[in-house]
């Protein structure tokens, strides 16, 4: 049981759970010290004080480079990276009421990987288009996986199942592509499918800011919709729920944010598919969006910060420690749904 209380002011009243609260902000505290230690650490590491002095606009000329040209970009941008995923998990997962359902196991951060890899290859693109690629394949992706599995009727089986499959065939193309291209060409897509905070600038940051300004509001305002929708479609309903006008905005919001965060980082895997749970767990509460976001943002910072210093002096991208990290919990989940009958 959570712990919470309602404040009310006038007509207006708000549910605060303490639990919640308490967590968020304990997180929101491990993100700082993440934070501050990346920016610190690297080929030319940097004190405590000095990265502190030179946050506060002090600094000298070579440490306000490295800080404020080269690390804040690219801490900022695997932060709001992992809150898009995060959310964008936590979303498809209430939509499904299956813990598997998250974007890069169903399919939908492949789709906007090939959607990007087809402007980096085939067009030769850089930058926005590249990010509109990866928000178009996404889309489509996503339009044919919820066509697939729910035709006369659906089950949250079948579309992580089907997502599965259409996300084997969009790797598949991207494997294509890679074969067709030079290979200069072949090297820029891969390190960017790996995923990768490497060389991340100010407009990277411009980029999923905006975005998340725009998809984090939406996906408030559904919030409750998908709290309902997780005791079932009958009981939604009959709770004044639009089930299917729900599905369907809420899907596309969370679409938009996997493809979103793909476009800045690449495809991170397992990052939608563990935050969700986490956060569930840590607030002991239903659909915690922004604890997800939080938990989100603190997994992309600590696999950066793991992947940049575990092996040191060899760096890893933070694609391929949140794949060591995530493998192991998947393979639980999965022992997990069977031993529960749900698969």
């Amino acid at each position: 049981m959570t712990n919470s209380r309602v404040w009310r002011s006038g007509g207006i009243s708000l549910r605060i759970d303490e639990r919640t609260i308490a967590v968020d902000l304990a997180l929101l505290a491990a993100i700082a010290i993440l934070g501050v230690w990346s920016i610190g650490a690297g080929d030319f590491p940097l004190p405590l004080g000095e990265v502190l002095w030179t946050l506060a606009g002090q600094g000298e000329d070579a440490s306000r480079f490295i800080v404020f040209g080269l690390r804040l970009p690219r801490l900022l941008t695997g932060l709001f990276t992992g809150m898009a995923f995060g959310v964008a998990g936590a979303i498809f997962q209430s939509l499904a009421r299956n813990p598997l359902a998250s974007p890069d196991i169903i399919g939908f951060d492949a789709g906007a990987a090939l959607g990007a890899v087809i402007l980096v290859i085939v067009f030769g693109a850089s930058g926005t288009p590249v990010a509109l690629g990866a928000i178009g394949g996404g889309l489509i992706t996503a339009a044919v996986v919820f066509a697939l599995s729910w035709r006369r009727g659906g089950t949250p089986l079948r579309l992580v199942l089907v997502g599965i499959g259409v996300g084997f065939f969009a790797y598949a193309g991207v494997d294509f592509l890679m074969t067709r291209s030079d290979i200069f060409e072949a090297a820029a897509a891969q390190a960017w499918l790996t995923g990768s905070l490497n060389a991340r600038l100010w407009s990277h940051v411009e980029t999923i800011a905006a975005g998340l300004a725009i998809l984090l509001p939406a996906a408030l305002v559904l919030r409750p919709s998908l709290d309902r929708i997780e005791l079932g479609d009958d009981l939604a309903a009959a709770l004044g729920i639009r089930v299917d006008a729900t599905r369907i905005v809420a899907g596309l919001v969370g679409v938009l944010l996997a493809a979103l965060a793909v476009a800045s980082a690449g495809p991170l895997p397992f990052v939608a598919l563990v935050s969700s749970p986490i956060a569930r767990r840590l607030s002991g509460a239903g659909v915690t969006l922004v604890t997800s976001a939080l938990v989100g943002a603190a997994v992309v910072a600590a696999g950066d910060l793991g992947g940049r210093l575990v092996f040191a002096p060899t760096q890893l991208p933070v694609g391929v420690f949140t794949a060591i990290l995530g493998a192991p919990y998947l393979l639980w989940l999965l022992a997990t749904q069977i031993r529960k009958g749900a698969m």
